[in-house]
């Protein structure tokens, strides 16, 4: 089976290219459209573009494009942690790609860490966690749903990540985590309603130079939570992180009839309304921004222990200060459309 990371330290870093009977490939359909599944012996896999045999498949490259029997196509994807982030079952809210991607920047993950994470939800984010803490390293998660946890673990059983991931039921806002960990975590995630209740508790599990990370959805929360930072942490920051994704389209050109030279049609375009008072409207403005933060900002809170860190300013200044908002362009791949070649 493929593990979507290396998980012996002892064995050279080589990934399974092939498929074989029992692996978990992700199905491609369309580029809004993907699913999971286990490659069983037997087995087919029935959609709008034909029945796939799962026997087809085996001995395959990760990566192909398979038919099925109305000529139909599917593309076989190796499950990757991005790709598992999209097709995972929710059970709650989960990060996504560009989350995920700066806090392990930020928590300055590398393969032997010891990372504390609570809650464990979906699992989304662990899957990254344990990728980034592999071969060596190992990724300790709560949560205090008894159901949720166990689901979790069936998950990273299936995705071959079980060996670096313990995932345990506990209260962390209200029991903190165990003793076992006093001293020895490289990082610590928290994605709580009341992420201020385990700040004290992680303090005590970081190595002096160790660093936090909250999730908050709510400037409230982000607020609480860098007062009760301060009493034991230093160098804290919030963040703001945006993706904004583009559809790249070719557009019809039309030639001039009086010379050659091509012209493209003029986007249409809103027209502008001068306001008589300025000040209504840099009012107006502001509270559109103000909107927008809370409908589509998370906030992250980054702290590092004292020891090590310097002191920047004031919680409530960082916060209004130091909201940033990456743009990443990605082009819309459109091509697993089985209609262009299947004729569908």
């Amino acid at each position: 089976m493929r593990n979507m990371v290396p998980t012996d330290p002892s064995q050279p870093l080589s990934l399974q290219t092939r498929i074989q009977d029992g692996d978990l490939v992700v199905v491609y359909e369309r580029h809004d459209q993907m699913k999971p599944i286990k490659v069983t012996e037997g087995a087919v896999l029935q959609n709008r573009f034909g029945v796939f045999k799962h026997s087809d498949w085996i001995g395959k490259p990760f990566g192909c494009k398979v038919f099925s029997n109305k000529k139909g196509f599917v593309y076989l994807l190796a499950p990757t942690p991005e790709l598992w982030t999209l097709v995972l079952s929710h059970r709650t809210q989960i990060l996504y790609i560009a989350d995920i991607s700066f806090l392990i920047m930020y928590l300055e993950i590398v393969p032997g860490c010891l990372v504390l994470e609570s809650g464990t939800g979906s699992g989304s984010l662990t899957t990254s966690l344990a990728r980034a803490v592999a071969p060596t390293g190992h990724v300790y998660t709560f949560d205090f749903h008894e159901q949720r946890a166990a689901s979790a673990r069936e998950d990273f059983e299936k995705t071959g990540v079980s060996s670096l991931i313990t995932v345990g039921v506990r209260d962390i806002q209200g029991e903190g985590f165990p003793d076992e960990f006093v001293g020895k975590a490289d990082s610590a995630f928290l994605d709580l309603p009341q992420p201020w209740l385990a700040i004290p508790s992680v303090g005590k599990m970081l190595k002096p130079d160790g660093i936090l990370c909250s999730f908050s959805p709510c400037i409230e929360q982000v607020q609480r939570s860098c007062e009760t930072l301060k009493t034991k942490f230093t160098d804290i920051r919030t963040f703001e992180v945006l993706l904004r994704s583009y559809e790249i389209k070719e557009v019809m050109s039309e030639s001039s009839p009086e010379d050659d030279n091509v012209s493209f049609k003029s986007p249409p375009c809103k027209k502008r309304h001068h306001s008589t008072e300025k000040s209504s409207a840099i009012n107006a403005s502001a509270s559109t921004t103000s909107a927008n933060l809370l409908k589509f900002g998370s906030m992250w809170v980054v702290a590092g222990q004292m020891p090590l860190r310097r002191c920047l300013a004031t919680a409530s200044q960082l916060i209004l200060a130091l909201n940033i908002r990456p743009v990443v362009s990605a082009i819309d791949d459109e091509v697993g459309s089985q209609g262009r070649e299947a004729g569908h």
